[in-house]
């Protein structure tokens, strides 16, 4: 995947984090999760932004660490919303299922990221 795509497949997913947030009931319980979906669902397309001008490959390799444990999270927080009624079912599905694609992703750059790294 090229850098572009990654990267304009990351503001997309934080442009649907950002609609699903903005469309989660006023309770307490939904307004705490929204909070922490909204830092961590829209965090890896800024971090990102940041490992491609990266100073050094362990820069690199930081940032996109950065970016895989926000993905995490993000995936966790949108399987506890999933869990109570905020949110249709049927739309938060794709939203999952491109958080664990993401994370696929990520863990695969990282990994030869680190193994370029070893090598050099």
């Amino acid at each position: 995947m090229k850098p572009l795509d990654l990267e304009n497949r990351l503001i997309e997913f934080a442009s649907r984090i950002i609609k699903l947030v903005e469309k989660l009931p006023n309770s307490s319980g939904a307004k705490h999760l929204g909070n922490q979906l909204l830092r961590s669902g829209t965090a890896p397309a800024l971090n990102y932004g940041e490992a491609q001008a990266a100073e050094s490959r362990v820069d690199f390799i930081h940032k996109m660490k950065i970016c895989l444990k926000e993905l995490r999270e993000t995936s966790v927080n949108l399987k506890l919303i999933q869990k109570h009624p905020y949110y249709p079912n049927n739309k938060l599905v794709p939203i999952i299922k491109e958080s664990l694609e993401l994370i696929a992703i990520f863990t695969a750059s990282t990994k030869t990221a680190i193994g370029k790294q070893n090598k050099a």
